[in-house]
């Protein structure tokens, strides 16, 4: 593929396609939004507003550190707090499709669609990435940025028209992308994170207690295979326990899971075979944090399993 010529093509697009009128769009972090943010600027300027929105499932201070990263790029992005709306609508959930639509339509009835009036954008630019289409449309799991392809008229139901311009590319493609468009290394490289974020890595109801369990286990994973060079890698916790010992009493903790994988654009993938000194680390590590018994390292490919839990 000719990457510049992609550019190229998109930024014209952009530019035919909203003309005068005002676009929006929600940046996460994670390389695919951030692509279409820095297209979208390049294409639009000031006609595209970017938000970044609390829900907080995101990693920790995850939302404050996007904000200046982008703002050393010279791309203004708003925060918005959404905490308490996205934690009052997952509350009770267990159900993984439960879950991953009630933060769509948290997302895109509730809070977005307050922040597209506020602005009077007509149109959303959004990350979707081929993956994305084939794993919904296969029924494998529901992404949360998956709409026009499910038959969801956007004007109608929100107001807006959608526009995807990545969503031709895979995850491999887009970091192709980010590297020409001189977007900093530390966005071009970073591992894949996913749109209903530590929701996804949380089996069973998403509480603020279970959020700072995974959130902390997340900080150790991250921080001991960051040069793994692994495509991607979690701590999720599940909902079963088991017996324990700590400070010589019985103790029914908590489990967590270790997943590091291989792949180039998650649509397969295969697990990573880390040094046993660096599984042993990370297990006593996360086995520290309080109410966590269990630490297990999931060997499972893809398929079978899909990389995330939910």
């Amino acid at each position: 593929m000719d990457y510049r010529n992609f550019i190229d093509e998109q930024i014209q697009k952009l530019k035919e396609t909203v003309k005068d009128k005002v676009a929006i769009n929600a940046l996460s972090g994670g390389v695919d939004s951030s692509v279409v943010t820095v297209l979208g600027h390049r294409a639009l300027g000031e006609k595209l507003k970017t938000i970044f929105v609390d829900n907080a499932l995101m990693r920790e201070n995850e939302p404050r550190n996007v904000v200046k990263t982008f703002d050393k790029m010279g791309i203004t992005v708003d925060l918005i707090d959404a905490r308490d709306q996205f934690l009052s609508a997952l509350k009770g959930l267990t159900d993984p499709e439960e879950k991953r639509q009630a933060i769509t339509d948290t997302f895109y009835a509730k809070v977005f669609s307050r922040l597209v009036k506020e602005s009077n954008a007509t149109f959303l630019l959004h990350g979707t990435i081929l993956t994305d289409i084939e794993e919904t449309l296969a029924g494998i799991k529901r992404q949360h940025n998956i709409l026009d392809q499910l038959g969801i008229d956007t004007q109608k139901s929100y107001g807006y028209k959608v526009i995807e311009p990545l969503k031709t590319l895979r995850k491999d493609d887009v970091r192709e992308v980010a590297k020409l468009l001189d977007m900093p290394e530390e966005i071009r490289n970073r591992i894949p994170f996913p749109g209903p974020a530590l929701a996804t890595r949380i089996v069973g109801e998403v509480t603020p207690e279970r959020l700072e369990t995974v959130s902390t286990a997340t900080n150790i994973v991250e921080d001991e295979l960051g040069d793994s060079g692994a495509f991607q890698y979690m701590a999720v916790l599940l909902n079963d326990k088991a017996t324990g010992i700590r400070d010589n009493n019985r103790e029914f903790g908590q489990i967590i899971v270790l997943r590091c994988i291989e792949s180039t654009d998650a649509r397969d993938a295969t697990a990573t075979q880390l040094p046993w000194d660096k599984l042993n680390k990370i297990c006593e590590k996360i086995t520290n944090i309080k109410g966590i018994n269990r630490c297990l390292y999931d060997l499972t490919p893809k398929p079978p399993a899909t990389i995330e839990y939910i």
